[in-house]
């Protein structure tokens, strides 16, 4: 079978038919309506809430936490129906600030600013990028139960009410992205930041991902409750990136009502683990911290001892914002548990990032990048084999898992949640 993948610079490969096991993707469906219809729908009918204006009267000083531009949520598509009923209840313009929760991502420009929110909002509203190692724009709300600092933006401090708008699909680290999210990691500094991805280190992907109940979510959305935070605005999207559902109201009931829209298309059955899985990054594709996630898809895929090829462009390298992980290179979980425990690594945010890939191109499986953007002596140093090409890569892993090797493909592999029957894993896991 000729295979394409989302990059229109990388060619099509072929599989045999007998070793393709499955062409995984998200789900794609028909809009039911206008994205802005779908959006006073859900400020119509909030999930555990009261409606967004219930909580503003006149003068009513509010914060709009809003995902950076490594997030597809439409912002400008969904901020203007929010602003016009908090200008109902006289909280307008003037009133409203709008902070960007980057995380510990990189600074977006200008432009993309203008990407995220459209032309128009950043002239009529102040806009803020959190830096999440600026410490004096940081306020304290106390400890974690570990005595971990919780601090976060000071403009949180200074609002009435906080609101976040986001994106709801699978996420290595919190289960899901969107809800709670946008205030930790979004606008948290390093300590907690730290402290709750490193928590997230310490299980294997398949108990995370995809997962809405888990324990660090859980201490997630106490950490944002502190914070503040009353009310999301959150979409969930297909496939080809077209909002399909919309969910408003309380950050935790109306995230879960939303990450079960979200399993339902980002979840694809896979028959049985692979013994190669090819996974796109798209459309986390901006450096290697974000297509990581094509690994972490992956994890759940690939059998013990497979082989994971990452086909990813990383137009930014590997990470400006963290250069521990070019500089140290993907390790195992023990070896990295043991470093941070001598306080040889004392950077959590980076050592949960190590960790998360190491768990599968070190302690699972082998991994094959092909990767225009980052130098392959590079690409040796993080602990991958650098492939030309996506043909030359799996040349190389049906060399190593032997000519009958079943092949999975991974499409949106940034996004898609492989589902295996819990059979098949109990399987692998008793051998």
């Amino acid at each position: 079978m000729r295979v394409s993948l989302s990059y229109p610079d990388v060619p099509p490969f072929e599989i045999p038919d007998s070793s393709l096991l499955a062409c995984l993707e998200p789900r794609t469906l028909e809009p039911s309506r206008p994205v802005a219809e779908l959006v006073e729908h859900a400020l119509d009918h909030p999930i555990g809430s009261p409606p967004v204006e219930a909580y503003v009267s006149h003068r009513t000083r509010v914060v709009m936490l809003v995902d950076d531009i490594t997030r597809q949520t439409p912002a400008g598509a969904l901020l203007p129906a929010v602003f016009r009923r908090l200008a109902g209840r006289g909280s307008g313009p003037e009133h409203i600030k709008i902070l960007i929760a980057a995380g510990t991502h990189a600074r977006m420009s200008p432009q993309e600013v203008e990407k995220k929110l459209g032309a128009e909002i950043p002239r009529q509203y102040p806009v803020f990028i959190h830096h999440w190692r600026e410490e004096e724009n940081l306020m304290d709300l106390g400890t974690a139960r570990d005595g971990t600092p919780i601090r976060v933006n000071r403009l949180l401090g200074e609002a009435d009410l906080v609101i976040g708008v986001g994106q709801i699909v699978p996420h290595r680290v919190m289960g899901y992205t969107g809800g709670a999210t946008i205030v930790q990691p979004g606008v948290s500094g390093p300590a907690i930041t730290g402290y709750t991805h490193w928590m997230s280190a310490l299980y294997p992907g398949a108990e995370i991902l995809g997962m809405a109940g888990n324990p660090v979510r859980l201490e997630v959305e106490e950490i944002a409750r502190k914070a503040g935070l009353r009310f999301i605005v959150n979409v969930v999207m297909d496939g080809q990136q077209r909002v399909i559902h919309v969910v408003a109201g309380d950050p935790v009931a109306a995230h879960r009502k939303g990450a079960e829209y979200s399993r339902a298309i980002y979840g694809v059955s896979q028959p049985r683990l692979a013994d190669i899985v090819v996974a796109e990054s798209y459309p986390a594709d901006y450096d290697l911290w974000q297509a990581a996630k094509g690994i972490y898809s992956a994890e759940l895929a690939v059998r013990g001892g497979g082989v994971v090829i990452l086909v990813t462009p990383c137009p930014h390298g590997v990470s400006e914002e963290h250069p521990e992980v070019e500089r140290l290179g993907y390790r195992g979980y023990a070896e990295v548990k043991a470093s941070v425990e001598r306080k040889q690594i004392t950077d959590l945010v980076a050592a949960a990032h190590l960790v998360h890939v190491g768990r599968v191109i070190r302690d699972r499986a082998r991994g094959i990048m092909v990767s225009p953007g980052i130098p392959s002596e590079t690409q040796t140093h993080l602990g991958f084999q650098p492939a030309r090409t996506t043909e030359e890569a799996l040349t190389s892993a049906f060399e190593t898992a032997g000519p009958s090797a079943k092949v999975v493909v991974l499409r949106h592999g940034g996004d898609v949640l492989p589902l295996i029957r819990v059979e098949h894993r109990a399987i692998e896991s008793s051998h």
